[in-house]
């Protein structure tokens, strides 16, 4: 006798992906500033996605890694720091930041065992009502020592009841290996969502720009790194070379002349620092042409931020 009651589709597709055997799903990363997302992410992969640096605010866009392996595919959402936002590049790094609570299959938190518990009130209500499994990441255990780790996991056992807890070093990826074996464990069955010989949902361009971003943070100090964006308007690809033209863009006069330098030494210091990182990212010579271009206030202006992505 046949069944008459509507189909599942839902079930159906589950079914369907159970008996292939393959799991797929979103992971996304979240945290204060500076707790070691980017570190992680860049562990488990394997790849150098994210920019790393010691200053807060080092990523600013919402960045997909994608981990394949034939019986799973991992999407790791690396996501910029959660801040209190005072211009609008902040404004829309938060509303990054935040979108992944509605479209993540396991949510992970991670926190800095080396500073004082803090956090947004709100945002952890939030992540209290999910209904997915959440993962509260202890970092910088090498920078701690037990006592102090063990008053912490109590005070976020209290924060985050529902969260299991576990302490890492993303650095020296101590116990990176089974917090990758946890998440393959709690991933969905499901066909890939993406080509498996793709890495990323960003262009090569993205990572032009990101590379010389990661030097200019490392090279110069207080608010210069911050007021800075990078453009590349050429990537031209060859077969022996790939020719790149980015442009440096800052809010004011007295910052191109920071980031030039004397005699133009800084701007080249920091071009062939990103020039030998992107051979190595793309194993292709690397032509790179970079100048420095005045955008007055585009951290607050609706247009340039769209130009750069923040949409």
């Amino acid at each position: 006798m046949f069944d008459n009651r509507p189909i599942n589709f839902v079930e159906y597709f589950n079914f369907l992906s159970k008996s292939n055997n393959h799991k797929a799903g979103y992971v996304s990363v979240i945290g204060n500033p500076n707790v070691g997302k980017s570190t992680l992410i860049n562990k488990l992969m394997g790849h150098r996605l994210s920019i790393v640096s010691a200053k807060a605010q080092t990523t600013r866009h919402r960045i997909l890694g994608i981990l394949n392996h034939p019986n799973y595919q991992i999407i790791f959402s690396d996501t910029p720091g959660l801040i209190n936002p005072k211009y609008d590049l902040q404004k829309k790094m938060m509303a990054s930041a935040k979108e992944t609570l509605l479209d993540t299959d396991i949510m992970i938190y991670m926190v800095d065992c080396s500073k004082s518990v803090t956090y947004d009130e709100s945002f952890i209500s939030r992540l209290n009502s999910l209904n997915i499994p959440l993962l509260l990441l202890v970092n910088k255990i090498d920078l701690s020592n037990q006592t102090i780790l063990e008053d912490i996991v109590i005070t976020w056992e209290g924060i985050l009841p529902k969260a299991k807890i576990y302490s890492i070093s993303a650095l020296t990826g101590f116990y990176c290996n089974q917090i990758l074996q946890n998440i393959v464990e709690l991933l969905p069955y499901s066909s890939a969502y993406f080509p498996k010989d793709q890495i990323t949902d960003r262009p090569e361009r993205f990572f032009v720009n990101e590379t010389i971003r990661k030097h200019i943070l490392n090279y110069y100090h207080r608010e210069i790194p911050y007021a800075v964006e990078v453009f590349t308007e050429e990537f031209s690809e060859e077969p022996d070379i790939i020719r790149l033209r980015s442009i440096v863009y800052v809010e004011r006069e007295s910052q191109k002349g920071i980031i030039i330098g004397h005699k133009g030494k800084a701007l080249t210091t920091v071009g062939s620092k990103a020039r030998r990182d992107l051979e190595r990212f793309f194993d292709k010579k690397i032509f790179l042409k970079i100048s420095v271009k005045i955008a007055k206030n585009w951290r607050k202006d609706p247009t340039m931020l769209n130009k750069f992505g923040y949409n």
